[in-house]
């Protein structure tokens, strides 16, 4: 069946193309992602990446899988997005009447985006779908960022999606041992936060408490319910703004800012990178309700260990208006 759909295919006929690739569309997305940090940059990869196979299909000898030849074009293709990317820049503090407190340091990822969850492939059963959100959380994609490319991209394809040293060669075009080289300094230089106590399973009575009492606190001010919901070591970032808060008490400062300044929010439930999330929308006089960011949620245990604040550009890739009405 795949010798006649890729025979099909080279014909020029798009629904066989379509049928050979579309069983791979959704974890290719996901691995332009976390190579890229960006949402939208992985969907450009994603779409070069398929055009390139469809062009060049001419050139599959079959000596590797349909799955193996396209990972290999869309490593390559985010390896040149990241040799030649002008990233998106920083963004200054741009709240009207809040002034925020002296950030912990200034972040380094400030295009780090989002991605929906909704766009995650399926996994089958709980273990999988924990090492699939961990393989896709923030803390994740925001160390992998860190990597230079070529170690990220050794990384990415041999811890995290098991292919093997001698494949992972051919994809990027050099020997096994270079393979081996790379992945060890990759995991050398990979530079995360210290583990935490385990999140709760998504979607489980543990995570539906924690997300209530989040959205509760959140939506009437409550400063005091909020920090008694985070942990001592609690971290928020809010890319593309470099600013960066570790602590208690430097974020409970930065939220009470929020709050002390007026403003009110209503939050939307969504999932983003396999953790909860939230459209944020700040209410007006006129009583209607704008888009002002999403937050993603990273649960340790029973409390919040981290919250990362995106712009409201990215409430459209997770089905959420721009505002909501009276």
């Amino acid at each position: 069946m795949g010798t006649e759909l890729i025979g099909r295919a080279r014909a020029g006929d798009g629904e066989a193309f379509r049928a050979l690739t579309e069983p791979h569309r959704r974890e290719l997305q996901v691995h332009c992602y976390r190579m890229l940090g960006s949402f939208q940059d992985a969907e450009d990869a994603l779409q070069d990446t398929l055009l390139s196979a469809w062009c060049g299909l001419d050139g599959f000898d079959g000596r590797a899988s349909i799955r193996t030849w396209l990972y290999r074009i869309a490593t390559n293709r985010c390896l040149s997005a990241l040799r030649s990317a002008a990233r998106r820049p920083a963004k200054a503090w741009d709240i009207p009447g809040v002034e925020p407190p002296e950030p912990t340091r200034l972040g380094e990822v400030v295009w780090l985006e989002p991605f929906p969850d909704a766009l995650l492939p399926e996994a089958a059963g709980p273990e999988a779908r924990y090492e699939r959100s961990e393989s896709v959380s923030l803390a994740f994609v925001t160390a992998l960022q860190t990597l230079p490319p070529r170690q990220l991209a050794v990384l990415v394809l041999r811890d995290v999606l098991g292919f093997p040293a001698s494949e992972v060669a051919g994809m990027l075009d050099t020997t096994a041992d270079s393979v081996k080289s790379a992945l060890k300094r990759a995991r050398a230089g990979l530079r995360r936060r210290e583990p935490g106590a385990a999140p709760p399973a998504p979607g489980s009575p543990e995570e539906n408490a924690i997300v209530a009492n989040f959205v509760r606190a959140w939506e009437s001010a409550d400063i005091d319910a909020l920090v008694a919901l985070l942990t001592d070591d609690v971290f928020m970032a809010m890319p593309p703004l470099p600013l960066e808060y570790e602590g208690r008490d430097v974020t409970a400062r930065f939220c009470a800012g929020l709050f002390g300044a007026g403003r009110r929010f209503t939050l939307v439930p969504t999932r983003a990178n396999g953790q909860p999330a939230f459209g944020a929308y700040l209410c007006g006089a006129s009583g209607i309700r704008h888009g002002t960011g999403l937050y993603v949620l990273e649960l340790a245990g029973d409390r919040i260990r981290a919250m990362t604040r995106f712009e409201n550009s990215v409430l459209p890739a997770f089905g959420l208006p721009r505002s909501l009405p009276e």
